[in-house]
């Protein structure tokens, strides 16, 4: 008997699941050689061998699987694509929204409509949070830089105290046509240590991305 060793290799078990999901799987075990128990033997031995016959030479394999399982990444993954495909053919339902969408098409997404699927899939990207302005003063300005693949609507900044507390809260305003967003402070605020700073930012479809930072 010779006995073939041959490995499969995966980045990690998700990459497992996705490349074997809902196909056969089988894995040779061995050819058999000038083997009278074995030879010219077909067909399979205790529901974990199997055996066939191929140009003459017996050969053994495992008995092949069939998963139909889905990972529960895999479910959410689905389910946020069809609703993805849901937003895409509504907004273009709507003139507004689908010429909207219209000026982000280009080589990556083709039409309006694929421009607004990717805009559902993907959330904003909070880049950076300027505090070096920010003293408690009334007027102080704090800048954030947000980004989005299609376009950011809305940024909004939460003050908290130390113990919890709401110092205020309200939304940014986009300097021109930047990825810069400027907030002005209403309220005095004295004390400063272990404040915390809550950005909030948001694209058209409402996915809605969310930073921390601590004075």
């Amino acid at each position: 008997m010779k006995i073939l060793k041959k490995s499969i290799t995966f980045q990690n078990m998700e990459d497992a699941r996705e490349k074997w999901a809902k196909r056969k799987i089988i894995i040779c075990l061995a050819i058999v050689e000038k083997n009278l128990i074995t030879q010219g033997m077909s067909g399979q031995m205790g529901g974990m061998i199997v055996f066939r016959q191929v140009k003459g030479r017996t050969i053994a394999t495992s008995m092949p699987t069939h998963s139909d399982k889905v990972s529960e990444k895999q479910a959410a993954h689905r389910e946020r694509f069809q609703k993805a495909v849901i937003y895409g053919k509504t907004e273009m339902e709507s003139p507004e929204a689908k010429a909207m969408y219209e000026a982000g098409k280009g080589n990556k997404f083709p039409n309006a409509y694929t421009v607004a699927v990717a805009d559902f899939l993907n959330a904003p990207d909070i880049q950076s949070v300027n505090l070096s302005g920010y003293t408690g003063q009334v007027g102080d300005k704090i800048i954030v830089a947000a980004t989005d693949d299609f376009k950011v609507i809305w940024v909004k900044v939460s003050i908290f105290n130390e113990d919890g507390s709401l110092v205020e809260e309200g939304n940014a305003v986009q300097k021109g046509s930047t990825q810069e967003w400027e907030y002005t402070v209403m309220n005095a605020n004295p004390s400063l240590t272990g404040d915390k700073i809550v950005i909030h930012a948001s694209d058209l479809p409402g996915n809605v991305t969310d930073e921390e930072a601590v004075i």
